[in-house]
């Protein structure tokens, strides 16, 4: 067996073992495009292996997809199947587990009219509402993780021959997500304990805000004051252990809806809805986004933040050294899965109901209560650098130093 084919299935292993964790009885469902196929297979094969019971598999295909946007008419984009969005709550409410494997061209729908993205964004975002609060409160097991397509490869190496970019990705892939290793599952579990190790300091110091300073940067954010840090490994409704995105060097938390003051500069492009948006700013005044400025995407930018009221707050806030290994592989992936971790980021949008105490067991009102935003998005965007420090501050106002030089400072 090639060495590919062997990280291949060390990484299909992987995903079913530690990314989903899946269960005997358990049905699985993959999301993926026709570019994942090879690495499908494998996945489906070691569900079955390890006792699923069923593994539903919904591929969609980039030249479609962009197809519909330049030839549909405008009124298609206002709709999203309910039936889809029932299947899916059905799924998860009878215990399913989910595999999303990302891989379309980070500007797939370059040039198409803003307008038509954000209003498919806005009917998906409601359609799929409640399977959203089933994820964000790990109700399920699910994971993230990619595999390449030629477009996104030709973005992310273009300077090397066309036919060498795609195996140029995979091993960029392997190594980001440690499945080059002999034995990667034993190695996520080594870094599921190091992440946690950060989870327990910042739990224990419980800060009152986050103090950011870097250039462009001078932002202040309120944590809630049941906040949790969470990192690495989650816990399903059923006590089961997965991990939501492969790769992941972040802890993170909730801010709290109303406090975050100032403004915040972008470190690296975004890949939103087909789109790169870079070289941008984001202002707050009392946690709500006044002003945003953009100098690739600005109108691309501004129809995120008016998705609904709660894209005009931020939902996530996210400690990543620069030191960390996608970091300092020095690639720039063009998707949120990889770049996020490389960088402290931010996210537009929706809260997670496990970053506050007893928040998987809260309803929308007492989440709100808490300090906590509710949207129908939720999209990270990369804001560290090796020049960002970050303070801690305690509830009696005293500065502690949290990252300096874009690194973990403690």
């Amino acid at each position: 067996m090639s060495k590919f084919n062997q990280n291949l299935e060390k990484y299909a292993e992987l995903t079913v073992k530690v990314g989903v964790n899946v269960q005997k009885g358990q049905t699985l469902v993959i999301n993926t495009s026709l570019d994942s196929a090879e690495l499908v297979r494998l996945i489906v094969k070691k569900a079955y292996e390890v006792g699923a019971h069923n593994v539903v598999v919904n591929w969609s295909d980039d030249i479609v997809s962009r197809t519909k946007y330049e030839l549909a008419p405008d009124e298609a984009f206002k709709e999203y199947p309910h039936w889809r969005a029932r299947e899916v709550e059905e799924l998860a409410e009878n215990g399913a587990a989910f595999i999303s494997i990302v891989s379309a061209s980070p500007d797939l729908l370059k040039g198409i009219n803003p307008e038509k993205i954000s209003t498919f964004q806005k009917a998906a975002g409601q359609a799929m509402s409640k399977y959203r609060k089933y994820i964000q409160s790990d109700k399920v097991s699910w994971t993230v993780i990619a595999a390449p397509s030629q477009p996104w490869a030709n973005m992310v190496f273009p300077e090397a021959a066309e036919e060498e970019r795609v195996d140029m990705l995979w091993d960029a892939i392997f190594k980001a997500t440690r499945s080059d290793l002999e034995d990667p599952i034993h190695a996520w579990k080594q870094h599921d304990s190091n992440l946690h190790e950060k989870v327990d300091y910042l739990n224990n110091k419980h800060y009152k805000k986050l103090h950011y300073k870097a250039p462009g940067t001078d932002l202040t954010i309120e944590l809630p004051d049941k906040h949790l840090w969470v990192g690495a490994g989650s816990v399903n409704e059923q006590g089961h252990e997965f991990m939501a995105n492969m790769p992941t060097e972040e802890v993170f938390t909730v801010p709290h809806k109303d406090g975050v003051n100032g403004t915040v500069a972008s470190t690296k492009p975004l890949s939103y809805g087909g789109n790169i948006i870079d070289r941008f700013s984001v202002t707050f005044k009392n946690g709500r986004i006044v002003d945003v400025k953009a100098e690739e995407g600005e109108e691309i930018l501004k129809q995120l933040v008016e998705t609904d009221e709660g894209s005009h707050y931020l939902g996530e806030v996210a400690l990543v050294p620069y030191q960390s290994p996608i970091s300092q592989s020095n690639l720039l992936f063009y998707n949120t899965l990889f770049d996020e971790n490389a960088s402290n980021h931010l996210a537009i949008g929706s809260a997670y109901a496990f970053c506050i105490e007893g928040g998987k067991k809260m309803s929308s009102e007492q989440l709100a209560e808490n300090g906590l935003n509710e949207s129908i998005t939720h999209v990270d965007f990369m804001i560290g650098s090796a020049e960002m420090d970050i303070d801690g501050i305690t509830e009696d106002g005293k500065s502690e130093p949290v990252f300096r030089k874009g690194d973990w400072a403690f």
